[in-house]
């Protein structure tokens, strides 16, 4: 409980605009995707990141408002995997307290444990959803992973596993090395670096 209130206090002005300005990164990464139809997602920096420097609350807060605002600017789909980009920042968040972002190989790991993690939340949404398809780059693996003789669940479950393992090692590593450079008159006010650099 003593942890939360804390996380809750972590809302300073620093932090605020660091959210702000993750959801203008993620949405130019998403819509990046979007226009080049790849594989992978490209939307979660800001997330990441928000849940690297500041925790938890404050990446899940990213997350979330992030697919909401993108949904209602241009992109419907965004909006129901709201829940998805809030588990992305809740778990960076604990995975950055437990030490996870210390070095460019936990920080891999960790992109692989998101992976993991969203993927329990995304695979439902898809397929009640949206039956299966998306209109993502990733779809035609769906439709492989069918034809192999995958049922729906087995074939969304491997298509959005194994997209979100590549984005995710790439996101992770990226902003570990972000966080890594940043100097100190940038780094200060961001609560959880103590648990990166510690």
């Amino acid at each position: 409980m003593s942890e939360l209130a804390s996380s809750r206090s972590y809302f300073n002005t620093r932090v605020l605009t660091l959210i702000a300005a993750a959801i203008v990164i993620n949405i130019v990464g998403g819509q990046i995707n979007d226009a080049l139809r790849l594989p992978i997602f490209l939307d979660s920096f800001g997330t990441v990141l928000v849940g690297v420097l500041a925790g938890p609350i404050a990446g899940g807060v990213a997350g979330l408002l992030t697919n909401l605002i993108w949904g209602l600017l241009t992109n419907p789909v965004a909006a129901a995997f709201a829940p998805v980009a809030l588990v992305i920042g809740v778990a960076t968040g604990l995975l950055a307290r437990a030490g996870w972002f210390r070095t460019i190989w936990q920080a891999a790991l960790s992109g692989v444990i998101l992976a993991a993690v969203l993927t329990l939340v995304a695979v439902p949404i898809q397929i009640y959803l949206f039956g299966g398809v998306t209109g993502a780059g990733s779809d035609f693996a769906v439709a492989y992973f069918s034809q192999l003789g995958g049922t729906l669940v087995s074939s969304v479950a491997l298509t959005v596993f194994g997209s979100n393992v590549a984005d995710k090692v790439i996101t992770a590593v990226v902003i570990f090395l972000i966080v890594k450079g940043l100097p100190e008159r940038l780094s200060t006010g961001f609560p959880y670096l103590r648990y990166t650099r510690g």
